[in-house]
């Protein structure tokens, strides 16, 4: 191999000796050492799996927040959410209220929320979604479970089916949500969608379909019915359970 003269690299570009640091709200952490919060964990013979939830949102804090607080914030948040998934999943308002999180601290939690989002609906996107129906509920389920207030979602598809977008059109409060058929076929026409999955969920119950949630499906039926546009599915997570219209027979 021929050296190399003036610190360029072999394609003529400028090398930096510069060793690479990285700049997070504490300071500069140089590559390869790890803040103390996160050092100072010890992976036991089980791997990452076997993390408990304490060390889990420790190791996502440790980047964001002073390493002095990180265990302190973690056990505040496992106080007020339950596990760390609800924690995760919790909203920036309810976030806020920990003593201690800082505005880093909240963006690294939404982080990786949105990392899980996106690596399941990875799984789904460009794919027909009614032949890939396992890998959508997984989507559907990482999305909302954990929500603690009732999301009405639109997955708009075009005409191979395939997910156009996925979009919130409502949010309600525990046990209530106001959905407007009107506003649903609106966005599918701005999309240029030819069919929709429908999807919300029930954070203080088990997924069995309200009289609000069968009257919602039939509107937005109807709706889509007198533009050409069709329901494929209208979905219901609650936790890990979920219940499908279509599979019920009932659209």
């Amino acid at each position: 191999m021929k050296r190399t003269r003036h610190g360029r690299g072999p394609w003529g570009r400028r090398q930096s000796t510069r060793r690479l640091k990285v700049q997070n709200s504490n300071g500069i952490i140089p590559l390869g050492k790890l803040p103390p919060a996160l050092s100072q964990l010890r992976l036991s013979q089980g791997g990452p799996e076997s993390l408990s939830d304490l060390e889990l949102i420790e190791l996502v804090l440790a980047l964001a927040v002073p390493p002095a607080t990180v265990k302190e914030i973690a056990f505040s948040l496992l106080a007020e959410f339950g596990s760390y998934a609800r924690a995760i999943f919790a909203p920036s308002s309810e976030l806020k209220r920990i003593e201690g999180l800082t505005e880093d601290g909240i963006v690294a939690l939404r982080l990786v929320r949105e990392t899980m989002v996106r690596t399941v609906r990875a799984d789904v996107k460009d794919r027909p979604v009614l032949n890939n129906w396992e890998a959508l509920l997984k989507y559907l389920r990482v999305l909302l479970a954990h929500e603690p207030k009732e999301k009405f979602h639109c997955l708009f598809l075009d005409s191979r089916n395939r997910l156009i977008a996925d979009e919130l059109m409502a949010e309600g409060t525990v046990n209530a949500l106001m959905i407007y058929p009107r506003e649903v076929m609106k966005r599918a026409l701005a999309l240029h969608a030819t069919a929709l999955i429908l999807v919300h969920n029930h954070p203080s119950s088990g997924p069995k379909p309200t009289r609000e949630d069968v009257l919602a499906t039939q509107g937005i039926k109807d709706a889509g019915e007198r533009i050409g546009i069709v329901i494929h599915d209208s979905i219901i997570i609650a936790g890990t359970e979920w219940y499908s219209f279509r599979e019920d027979a009932r659209l």
